[in-house]
């Protein structure tokens, strides 16, 4: 009898398993079908989850679901996004035609992709002043720090605890002394590139900080990945910066710092400074439910240039994949040269593929990366993807030592792309970024200069060149390629 009642419980729960395996296989095949955008993806998904039955399942719910940006929407669902009256009137497209040379008209077909994909205003009348490392960015923004009379707003990927980030934390705590509302945000991750970090420093004094997304809350597990990488800082509301760079001594050249870092910032003033604050001002709502409201953060701004911007904020929240787009938009457009500087160059396919289809109809597109970058694991799975595009005429160009980390695209010799967002899956689909294009000649020929100033010096990479390294070198390359989505 004892026995019998023991086939029994195991036949049961035998019986069990199998149902168990068999929905968790049909709700995950389900799944895969619905929300799987590549179908090779959804096919392997597929496959594994029957082959492999109740661990295929298992294993598809937990590592084949992307939770990073159900998480982030779910974040910031009830987030009350401002956006400012616009001082000026947006330029629409098919005005933004008497604003260019006769080269530049077809380019009014990528501002009106542009802003269906962010859904901001185009707007007239900014000046972007480009400043060459932290030797001419950090005076700058010191300076408008130390001139502000109502308000400073500030969101930094990384901010050291060095000589630099302490004359920051000192002018932001002077500001605050003096009666200016000062608000900093830095990124969780960000805050721990030195130690002691920079926190207790603007504790003393006496500024008001906060970080985003803290990677050991317990309400923030689940979003650990998640990162904002945007650098915005802007006083009164009148003047801002933007760009690449972080907050280190490293970025001070002049100073000859043991880890040298190259990039370039920009001053921005003019109407589109409203579209930087709208910015911090989101995501400081989010992170600390305080809202900035008023003529204190949002005064009516003036003309300052000839420069035709706008924002595109990217993130895994609503705004995802919209710098992707971009990107896309731009690389289809162009029609006679797309220049292209970033630190970190893993294209997914379909930027590959732009690329490509932009070299073959005739566009020159040249690519400026670092030698020597401060992740070598990266520049590895980099080196790998190297040759999916010099086979079809774009070129590659390798800067020497030290470490370049500017981010840039220019198009046609009248469209610039600048920001935080780099050439890889981090930035396009997990951090949270900061871009400005604009539509000006005067300003992508500046920065066509310098460009081609960083070229010369650069060192020409070829097609025999990527396929004559050695066997262990190209699987490592190889290897390191495979991490790329996690890089």
């Amino acid at each position: 009898m004892t026995t019998t009642v023991g086939n029994l419980a195991h036949y049961v729960w035998h019986i069990a398993a199998i149902g168990l395996g068999l929905l968790l296989s049909v709700l995950a095949t389900g799944h895969a079908v619905l929300n799987k955008r590549d179908p090779r993806a959804a096919i392997a998904w597929v496959g594994f989850v029957w082959f492999v039955p109740l661990v295929g399942a298992v294993m598809y719910f937990m590592f084949g679901v992307n939770r990073i940006r159900h998480k982030a929407a779910l974040l910031r669902r009830n987030l009350e996004r401002y956006r400012a009256q616009a001082a000026q009137p947006e330029c629409l497209p098919e005005d933004l035609q008497r604003h260019l040379p006769d080269h530049g008209g077809h380019l009014k077909v990528l501002a009106r992709v542009v802003g269906s994909v962010v859904e901001r205003p185009l707007l007239p009348g900014n000046r972007i002043d480009p400043l060459v490392n932290g030797d001419e960015a950090y005076p700058a923004m010191l300076e408008a720090i130390h001139n502000a009379r109502r308000t400073v707003s500030f969101v930094t990927y990384i901010f050291d605890r060095d000589e630099v980030g302490i004359a920051f934390a000192h002018a932001l705590g002077e500001a605050a002394r003096r009666g200016v509302e000062v608000r900093v945000l830095i990124d969780a991750t960000g805050t721990r590139y030195s130690w002691p970090t920079i926190l207790p420093t603007l504790r003393r004094e006496g500024v008001k900080h906060a970080r985003f997304l803290p990677s050991f809350a317990l309400r923030h597990l689940m979003s650990m990945n998640m990162r904002t990488h945007r650098k915005i800082l802007v006083a009164d509301g009148r003047v801002g910066f933007t760009g690449g760079m972080n907050i280190r001594v490293g970025h001070c050249l002049q100073r000859q710092p043991p880890n040298p870092v190259q990039d370039v910032h920009f001053r921005v003033q003019g109407p589109v400074v409203t579209q930087l604050q709208e910015v911090f001002t989101d995501d400081w709502l989010f992170t600390t439910g305080e809202a900035l409201r008023g003529d204190s953060w949002f005064p009516k701004t003036e003309s300052a240039g000839q420069v035709l911007a706008r924002g595109v904020t990217d993130g895994p929240d609503e705004n995802f994949e919209k710098f992707l787009w971009t990107l896309l938009g731009a690389l289809s457009i162009a029609r006679y040269s797309v220049r292209i500087m970033t630190p970190y160059f893993l294209p997914d396919p379909a930027v590959v593929s732009a690329l490509n289809l932009a070299s073959m109809r005739g566009v020159q597109v040249d690519i400026i990366l670092p030698s020597r970058i401060n992740l070598p694991f990266v520049l590895w799975a980099s080196r790998a993807m190297w040759s999916q595009v010099l086979q079809h005429g774009c070129r590659i160009w390798l800067t020497p030592p030290p470490f370049d980390h500017s981010k840039l695209m220019l198009v046609d010799d009248c469209w610039v792309l600048l920001g935080s967002a780099n050439w890889d899956s981090r930035s396009l689909r997990l951090n949270f970024e900061f871009n400005l294009e604009c539509y000006d000649t005067e300003l992508t020929q500046r920065l066509d200069q310098w460009f081609e100033t960083k070229r010369k010096c650069a060192h020409f990479v070829t097609m025999e060149e990527v396929n004559g390294r050695t066997l262990p070198a190209r699987l490592r390359d190889g290897i390191a390629r495979l991490l790329t989505p996690y890089l």
